[in-house]
C-alpha cells in the first residue's frame, strides 16, 4: 500500500527516510512517526498513515497522522519515569542505595525492608507479580495499586536475579517519587523535565490533549518479519512460548497483574498516570527527550541554539546506563542487561551500538539515546505487532540510522 509520507530529512540521512516509508511498504505499517537527533539537531522528522485506523480495514486514512499527533508509548513510558526517579536523585531529594522502605513505610513487609531504591530500577525487587491481580478502578485510582505492591511479598529473594516488571514497575517507582517529591510521578515528569525542554510527552494526558492521541490497533508480525538473514524462519525458544502460554508461570503472571487488560485506547485511562506503560507522546518529543538526557551537545561546531541542555549530569548518566545486572530473565526467559531503569542494546533489544540505552514499548515503539554516537532516536506506531522488546519495523529504522551516523 503506497503511503504519503511526510517532514523532513537532513542531507545524509535520506536511507533513514526509505527505511521509514519501507516499513509502509513491506511490513504493514499503519500510522508511524520517527524523529532522530544526532550532536543535538533534529536531522529526521517524519510521519505518515492513519492516526485511528479500524480494525481490519486498510482504506486511505480516514484520520491522517499528522505532525502533531501523539501516540500511547506502551513500556516507552518506562524510560520516562526512571529519568523522574533519576532526576530527583540528582536533586539529592532520593538515595539510590536508601532503603524504599525510608520513604514508603509500608512498603516494609515480607522481609522487603533491606531493598534499595536502585533494585526498583533494575528489576531486581522480586516484585513483578501480585497475588490478586488489580482491576481497572485500581489503577485509575492508584493508592490502591500502589498499596498492593506494597503489600507483596517478592517472588524471588531480591537481589539475587531480575525479572523484566512489565507493570508493577511504573507504580513502584511512582510511588517513590510521589513519596520523596510531594509530587505524582506524571506532574514531576511534566514539571521538571516536559515543560523545560518542550516536549509533547506527557504520564497521564492533559485535558484537551486527547484529540491528538492516535489508536493502538493489534497486527500479526508480516511474513517478512519471520524469516532470519540466512533464509530459515525464526521461531522463539520453546522456552519463552511456553512461559507465555501458562498461565501460572512468573511470566503470565507479570503480564496480568491487572485483571482485565487496560484498554489504553480509553480517555478515561489515557488521563491517568500509569508509569509502567501509559505514556503519550510524539515521537519528536521522545527523540528530544533521549538526546537531552546525554546532553547531546553538537561535535561539529553547530551553532549554540541547535543545542539541547544535559539533564542528566555524568554521574547520573551513569547510574542510567549502568549495566546494573546481566543474565537471564526471570520473566523474559532469555538473557536481558538493564542500567537503572533502561534497557541496554544487546540482541533482545537491539539499538544502535553497545553504548545504546533506553527502552522499547510491547507492540513496537522504541526509544533510546547513544552517547558515543551523539543521538536520540523516537520511533511511535499504533500498530501493535507481536513483541515486548522490538520488532523488525524498528529494526530497519535502526539499520538505516548506523549506517548515516557510522555506528
Amino acid at each position: 500500500m503506497t503511503v504519503e509520507i511526510w517532514g523532513e530529512t537532513a542531507s545524509g540521512f535520506e536511507p533513514v527516510r526509505e527505511a521509514f516509508e519501507r516499513n509502509f511498504r513491506e511490513y504493514g505499517e499503519l500510522g508511524a512517526a520517527f524523529t532522530l537527533y544526532a550532536d543535538g539537531r533534529k536531522v529526521v522528522d517524519l510521519w505518515g498513515g492513519d492516526a485511528r485506523p479500524e480494525v481490519g480495514a486498510r482504506p486511505a486514512p480516514a484520520v491522517p497522522w499528522t505532525a502533531d499527533t501523539a501516540q500511547v508509548l506502551r513500556s516507552v513510558t518506562k524510560g520516562l519515569s526512571a529519568a523522574a526517579l533519576l532526576h530527583l536523585a540528582q536533586q539529592g531529594k532520593a538515595d539510590l542505595d536508601a532503603p524504599v522502605g525510608d520513604y514508603w513505610p509500608e512498603f516494609r513487609v515480607h522481609g522487603k525492608d533491606r531493598i534499595p531504591v536502585r533494585w526498583l530500577l533494575s528489576h531486581q525487587a522480586g516484585l513483578p507479580v501480585l497475588d490478586v491481580p488489580l482491576r481497572i478502578e485500581d489503577v485509575i485510582a492508584w493508592e490502591p495499586a500502589a498499596a498492593a505492591v506494597a503489600a507483596q511479598a517478592p517472588a524471588w529473594e531480591p537481589g539475587t536475579a531480575h525479572g523484566y516488571h512489565p507493570l508493577t514497575f511504573g507504580w513502584l517507582v511512582g510511588e517513590v517519587v510521589r513519596r520523596a517529591s510531594g509530587r505524582s510521578i506524571g506532574q514531576y515528569f511534566a514539571e521538571e523535565l516536559a515543560r523545560p525542554l518542550g516536549l509533547d510527552l506527557w504520564i497521564g494526558l492533559p485535558t484537551g490533549a486527547a484529540a491528538r492521541v492516535g489508536r493502538l490497533v493489534d497486527l500479526p508480525a508480516p511474513e517478512a518479519a519471520k524469516v532470519g538473514p540466512n533464509g530459515m524462519r525464526v521461531r522463539p525458544k520453546q522456552s519463552v512460548v511456553d512461559a507465555y502460554r501458562d498461565p501460572m508461570s512468573l511470566t503470565a503472571r507479570a503480564f496480568t497483574a491487572v485483571r482485565t487488560s487496560v484498554d489504553l485506547n480509553d480517555p478515561a485511562v489515557q488521563a491517568v498516570e500509569v508509569p509502567g506503560a501509559g505514556g503519550i507522546g510524539t515521537a519528536r518529543s521522545v527523540a528530544r527527550f533521549y538526546a537531552a538526557l546525554i546532553g547531546a551537545a553538537d561535535r561539529h561546531g553547530g551553532a549554540p541554539g541547535e543545542r539541547l541542555p544535559a539533564v542528566f549530569g555524568a554521574d547520573t548518566l551513569a547510574e542510567a546506563m549502568g549495566p546494573a545486572v546481566h543474565g537471564p530473565d526471570r520473566i523474559l526467559i532469555v538473557n536481558t542487561t538493564f542500567g537503572h531503569g533502561f534497557f541496554r542494546h544487546g540482541p533482545t533489544a537491539p539499538m544502535a551500538s553497545p553504548a545504546s540505552f533506553g527502552h522499547p514499548g510491547r507492540g513496537g515503539s522504541l526509544g533510546f539515546a547513544d552517547p558515543e554516537l551523539g543521538i536520540g532516536f523516537g520511533y511511535v506506531t499504533n500498530g501493535m505487532m507481536p513483541g515486548v522488546t522490538g520488532d523488525i519495523r524498528s529494526r530497519t529504522l535502526i539499520n538505516a540510522v548506523r549506517a548515516c551516523v557510522g555506528g
